[in-house]
């Protein structure tokens, strides 16, 4: 039957005091797999937070939870994390302010989502961001349709970032609306301004099929051109 307080055992679990070298090395290798996990999940799988910040939180969590209530967990070990992690947060918090390379590794960089109200299709390949939860995004911002929106970024944080037209300059652009955009099809019923439902490129087209300029697909919905309401 389990004592309490028995010193030995809270502090190290009766574990030899060597093991603390042990710690030191599973708490880096452990923190550099959860930085890299997070990287790869991308900045919507971390939003707000930054990944750098995400990782801090999980390790720091998971180090005072465990001693708190598991008694095979020792007091000396988890405190040990704790140092390990504090010293190379301090470690990475340094490299990312000698080297830009390094700092847009951990932490990403802005991209632009949206320019002149057309998708830059470069960047939505490389974030992990699905359309129907970006024009949901959008949605909540009451947007109707991209040719009210100048440019829109995913800042490093995963929060989108809008700038929009003056009503006066505000086109024809791809609808976002789930009635409207849901009327795409490969064959354009009569002639009028319409966009493109992959890029949001968005032109004057005759009545029939065409493939878009910019990026080769051929599925359209007719523009609106409708003034932003605030």
């Amino acid at each position: 039957m389990t004592e309490i307080f028995e010193w030995d055992r809270i502090f190290y679990n009766d574990l030899p005091q060597n093991f603390i070298f042990e710690v030191i090395f599973r708490s880096t290798i452990m923190f550099i797999i959860l930085l890299l996990t997070l990287k790869l999940a991308g900045k919507r799988g971390v939003k707000q937070l930054s990944v750098f910040e995400t990782v801090i939180v999980i390790a720091l969590g998971s180090a005072a939870g465990d001693p708190m209530f598991y008694e095979d967990v020792g007091i000396v070990p988890a405190a040990v994390v704790f140092i390990v992690i504090i010293v190379l947060y301090r470690l990475v918090t340094w490299l990312t302010g000698k080297s830009k390379k390094f700092e847009e590794f951990i932490e990403g960089k802005t991209e632009c989502l949206i320019n002149e109200g057309k998708f830059s299709v470069s960047t939505f390949k490389k974030e992990s961001l699905a359309q129907d939860e970006f024009f949901s995004e959008l949605r909540i911002k009451s947007v109707e349709h991209l040719g009210q929106i100048k440019h829109a970024f995913i800042e490093t944080s995963g929060e989108i970032s809008v700038f929009y037209f003056d009503d006066k300059e505000v086109g024809y652009g791809l609808p976002i609306l789930p009635s409207l955009f849901n009327k795409k099809s490969k064959i354009i019923e009569k002639h009028g301004f319409h966009s493109c439902t992959f890029c949001g490129h968005t032109v004057e087209q005759k009545a029939g099929t065409a493939k878009c300029e910019v990026c080769q697909k051929d599925e359209w919905v007719p523009a609106i051109n409708t003034l932003r309401i605030t």
